[in-house]
């Protein structure tokens, strides 16, 4: 376990959690994952040196979490900060120590992502919180990367129509979806993929996101979905899977050439007729808040757009 920095007698009680049992005392700050904290401590996706609580007076006034994917040794996201009202001095210093500690020395920390409403801008419940904490990140070096929609659907929406000018078959292989995901990053809208592609080929970005994220979905392959034309060319892909938490789309793409033809359309309504069929209670998606064409398709299909996620990254 890693010794809590020394603290002054009068300051508060900066450390990380000793394990499950102290689940509640991270948790006494409210946020959308509490819920989930005690089982990601259980599968590892969370460790209790990850999770950090300044304690003033037995009361937890400010909290720092990393989360990563299964398997992973070190921290993949920093996804939970929180401080009551009035402790943003020492929610400073909660994070300033918690990343010196968690984040290996020399060490880009893991990117920043928050849950937000989606009209948090004008919100003005919500808005000082949201910009308290974005000053703590920014004022550790995080700046701002990207914004994300986050989608929800719910069992009771209408499903679209089959497209009659497609049918849909299983990806074949590997190869064939790696080869189709990388004509996609052409004319890319995420942001993600976009930095990606400053440090590396469309076909590299594409075999390390197949690696690190398709490969560990544990659901049917044969939800892996290629929409093709009647002479059987090709013109896109869904991936529908279910993550650690949720149901979800976790891919679409439309090749160059097709773009422009309402095919996402029918890629959408193919992976959510998939998920909806397996029973699932609801199935979510995100994408960038710039990624317009892609928003428009999920509102079409009945998609709530019920949240947004704000992305800080460190150079």
């Amino acid at each position: 376990m890693t010794a809590a920095a020394p603290q002054h007698p009068l300051g508060p009680t900066i450390r990380p959690i000793t394990g499950p049992d102290e689940v509640e005392l991270f948790n006494q700050l409210p946020y959308p994952f509490n819920h989930e904290i005690a089982d990601d401590l259980r599968t590892g996706r969370r460790r209790p040196e990850w999770l950090w609580v300044a304690l003033h007076e037995g009361r937890t006034v400010a909290r720092a979490g990393w989360w990563c994917r299964s398997g992973d040794e070190q921290p993949f996201l920093f996804d939970i900060l929180d401080c009551a009202e009035g402790h943003g001095a020492t929610g400073r210093q909660l994070l300033r120590t918690a990343l010196a500690t968690v984040v290996a020395q020399g060490t880009k920390p893991p990117q920043y992502v928050r849950l937000v409403p989606g009209d948090w801008r004008e919100d003005p419940a919500a808005r000082p919180g949201i910009d308290t904490l974005i000053a703590l990140v920014e004022g550790e070096g995080a700046r701002p990367f990207v914004e994300r929609l986050r989608f929800q659907w719910t069992p009771g929406t209408p499903l679209a129509a089959p497209d009659p000018r497609l049918t849909f078959r299983p990806v074949a292989d590997r190869e064939e979806l790696i080869g189709l995901m990388t004509e996609v990053l052409d004319g890319t809208l995420d942001a993600h993929s976009h930095r990606d592609l400053q440090t590396m080929t469309p076909r590299r970005a594409t075999e390390e996101q197949y690696r690190d994220e398709l490969e560990k979905y544990a659901t049917p392959r044969d939800w892996w979905r290629v929409a093709v034309l009647p002479d059987g060319e090709p013109v896109g892909f869904v991936i529908a899977a279910k993550n650690s938490y949720h149901a979800i789309i976790a891919y679409i793409g439309v090749r160059p050439a097709h773009r422009g033809h309402g095919y996402i359309d029918a890629l959408l309504a193919e992976g959510t007729r998939l998920l909806a069929g397996a029973g699932v209670p609801r199935i979510r998606a995100t994408t960038d808040l710039g990624n317009i064409p892609m928003a428009a398709a999920f509102s079409r299909a009945g998609y709530a757009n019920f949240q947004r996620e704000v992305h800080f990254d460190w150079s």
